[in-house]
Formats: C-alpha cells, sequence, structure tokens
C-alpha cells in the first residue's frame, strides 16, 4: 500500500489519496472498535483480556487484512501455540534470557512448521518471560482474547466490506 503522499498529483490523484486516507481511517477505527471492546470486557469482568501482541495484531487485522499474517488462523493458532511454547520454556527451564530466547525460536519455527505465522505472536514468549504468569495465560488473555479479535474483525468487515475477511 503506498501513502498518500506517495500518489501521483492531479485529479487522480486527489481521488487515489482520498481512498487511501478512508481505508487508513477504516483501519484506525478497526484497531480502536477491537482493542476498545476488549479493554472493556477486561475492565468489567476484572480479567486480563489485553495482551501486548493484540495491538500489533490490529494493525494487520485492520490494516492489511488480506495478508497471510492475518487470517484467523494464523492469528489464533499463532497466539495460542506461542504463548504455549513459552509457557512450556519457562516452566520446564525457569525464567531467564537463554530460556526466553529459546522459547522465542521454538515459537517462531512452530508456527512456521503449522503455517500458522502471526508475526505479532512472536513476543508472546518474550511477554511471558517478563510476567512470568500461570497456565492459565494459555486460556485468558492468550486464546479468548485471540478469539475476541477474530470475531470483532469479522463482524468488522462485514459490516463495512461486505464479507472481505477472511481471505478466501
Amino acid at each position: 500500500m503506498t501513502t498518500p503522499a506517495a500518489t501521483s498529483a492531479g485529479a487522480n490523484g486527489a481521488a487515489t489519496w482520498r481512498s487511501q486516507a478512508g481505508s487508513i481511517l477504516f483501519a484506525g477505527l478497526g484497531a480502536f472498535v477491537a482493542l476498545a471492546l476488549v479493554g472493556l470486557l477486561a475492565q468489567e469482568t476484572s480479567a486480563p483480556w489485553i495482551l501486548g501482541s493484540f495491538g500489533a495484531t490490529c494493525v494487520l487485522l485492520f490494516g492489511f487484512p488480506a495478508s497471510p499474517f492475518s487470517q484467523p488462523r494464523n492469528i489464533i493458532g499463532g497466539h495460542v501455540l506461542t504463548s504455549l511454547t513459552g509457557l512450556l520454556c519457562l516452566h520446564l527451564f525457569g525464567p531467564g534470557y537463554l530460556p526466553m530466547a529459546i522459547a522465542a525460536a521454538c515459537a517462531l519455527m512452530l508456527m512456521m512448521l503449522t503455517r500458522t505465522v502471526h508475526p505479532p505472536a512472536g513476543s508472546n514468549p518474550v511477554i511471558i518471560f517478563a510476567a512470568q504468569p500461570g497456565w492459565s495465560f494459555l486460556v485468558l488473555p492468550t486464546m479468548i482474547g485471540a478469539v475476541s479479535l477474530v470475531v470483532i474483525g469479522w463482524l468488522y468487515w462485514a459490516v463495512l466490506r461486505r464479507g472481505a475477511w477472511p481471505r478466501r
């Protein structure tokens, strides 16, 4: 996607810029809606629905919805797989920078092996080693949060783009 500044001048350039500006606004609105809803759920339930990597997930989900990395299988599978890997390494090897690096490397390889690569999820093992949560972290915020973002994304794109996501 080119930036509005990179488009050509003239009437056609102005139309292109308006189109891109609209896409940028829709992407920002989508990220806002998704993170606000998940944040509201966290506030109302006093449960940790938010994961740091979810902000980057929204960049892909709403800014680049056609990307292979933005598809439901990748979002949910990538987040769950990397959090599981991080938790396993934390509990098997204990805290530390080497076990964290092992967890992140294994998570990357497993996402590639299972074709569930979702770049934002690559930070989940690092988050896990920083926070040192229990096993429940795999369910909430990881799985329930990722599924929530996918559902919100599906509803958002169904309303705005009439079924333009997920990519078929």
